[in-house]
C-alpha cells in the first residue's frame, strides 16, 4: 500500500516550507491518484486561501464577537483527549456581496485524537433537509483510514439517520433541517467523540 502523508506534511507543503525532494514525492503521489492524500490536500489549500485573503478586509463587529464566543469553547479537556475545531468556514470573512454565493453550505474540519474528521454541510434544495458528508482519517497512523466506522447522525429531535464509512474513511446521510445537528463516532478510548453544533448552518459550533 503506497504510503499516505498527514495532515501536517499537507499544511507544510501548501506553505511551501516541505524540502524539495520531500516535495516532489508528494506531488508525484498526488499525481498517481491518491483521493485521501487530495481531499487533504484541496482542504489546506481553502484555508490557506482563505488565511490570505483575511488581511484585505475587515470583519463586522457582530461576526466577530461570534467569532470570539465561538473560539473560547474549541477545546473542551475531559479525562478523554480533548476535541478541538480546527476550521470552520462560517468564521471566514467573506467579501461584501459574496455570503450569497455559500449560504446553505458550511465546511468544518475538527480534531478528536487521534482522528481529523472533516464535515460538510449544506440544504438540500427545495426542501427541509440537510446533508451530511464527512471523512474520518486517523492522524496517528497515516496508513490508516476510519473506514467501517458507525455513524450517527441526529437533529437533536427525535430524527436519527445511522450510515458507516467507506472505503476512504467518507460518510454521508441527509436529516430532516431542525437547526441543531449532532453526529457521534466511536473512538478508540471506548467513549464515544459527539459533535454537537446548534444553527449548523448559521450558528456557532460547540463540541460536547
Amino acid at each position: 500500500m503506497a504510503k499516505h502523508f498527514t495532515s501536517e506534511e499537507w499544511i507544510d507543503f501548501v506553505n511551501q516550507v516541505t524540502p524539495a525532494a520531500q516535495m516532489q514525492v508528494m506531488q508525484q503521489h498526488i499525481s498517481e491518484g491518491c483521493k485521501r492524500c487530495g481531499k487533504t490536500l484541496m482542504l489546506w489549500q481553502r484555508v490557506r486561501k482563505s488565511a490570505n485573503a483575511e488581511p484585505g478586509f475587515e470583519p463586522p463587529a457582530g461576526s466577530l464577537r461570534a467569532v470570539n464566543a465561538a473560539f473560547s469553547v474549541h477545546s473542551i479537556h475531559t479525562k478523554e483527549a480533548p476535541i478541538k475545531l480546527l476550521f470552520d468556514s462560517l468564521l471566514q470573512p467573506l467579501v461584501a456581496g459574496a455570503r450569497s454565493a455559500v449560504q446553505g453550505t458550511r465546511q468544518m474540519l475538527y480534531k478528536a485524537d487521534p482522528y481529523q474528521i472533516d464535515l460538510h454541510i449544506e440544504s438540500v434544495p427545495t426542501s427541509n433537509r440537510v446533508k451530511v458528508t464527512g471523512q474520518v482519517l486517523d492522524v496517528s497512523s497515516p496508513e490508516m483510514i476510519g473506514r467501517d466506522m458507525n455513524i450517527t447522525i441526529s437533529n437533536r429531535r427525535g430524527n436519527v439517520v445511522r450510515t458507516a464509512t467507506n472505503e476512504f474513511g467518507e460518510f454521508h446521510g441527509e436529516i430532516e433541517n431542525s437547526g441543531d445537528l449532532e453526529i457521534t463516532l466511536p473512538a478508540p478510548s471506548g467513549r464515544p467523540i459527539t459533535l454537537s453544533l446548534r444553527d449548523a448552518l448559521g450558528g456557532t459550533a460547540g463540541v460536547h
